[in-house]
């Protein structure tokens, strides 16, 4: 299975909203972090405001952050929402034209298969993508770390 450009980068834009906390961020900042395209990291962020995962802050102090928390989004929930097709092969979709559909077993394996990649997935949360790692996170992606002594106080966003 492989997932989609577009699922790794909604967890990528997760996880940076994730690891900058209160802080807001913007689809620009982002985008140059990972070296990837703004124009489909603004479909990405679209797509996750509209599902609930991030508020998108108009304005002139606006910008992104986190609508739940990243103990609260698991990433087989994240990648249900973002995987647009998890048919996996023909015979799990509508317009199976496999002669060999009512003799064979590829198909049940396959979705055992698939229900215990997401089982596993379901285990972990966004969360657990940060631990211990995000001191390196923090480092890798030059953010301004929040919890620095050194970082200047940040002002509240408002909660959506």
């Amino acid at each position: 299975m492989h997932l989609t450009r577009f699922t790794d980068y909604s967890l990528r834009v997760l996880l940076y909203l994730a690891v900058k906390g209160e802080q807001r961020s913007t689809i620009n900042e982002i985008a140059e972090r990972f070296e990837i395209s703004r124009n489909h990291l603004m479909k990405v962020v679209q797509d996750l405001n509209h599902q609930g995962y991030l508020t998108a802050i108009r304005g002139k102090n606006g910008g992104l952050v986190l609508k739940r928390s990243p103990e609260s989004i698991p990433l087989g929930e994240l990648v249900r929402a973002t995987e647009r097709d998890l048919e996996l092969v023909e015979c799990f979709g509508d317009s199976n034209e496999c002669v060999i559909t009512p003799a064979c077993r590829l198909k049940p394996i396959l979705a055992e298969a698939l229900d215990a990649f997401l089982a596993v997935l379901d285990r972990y949360t966004l969360a657990d993508l940060l631990g211990p790692q995000r001191p390196g996170l923090v480092q890798l992606l030059h953010i301004e770390d929040p919890t620095s002594p050194d970082a200047p106080p940040q002002a509240p966003h408002p909660k959506a």
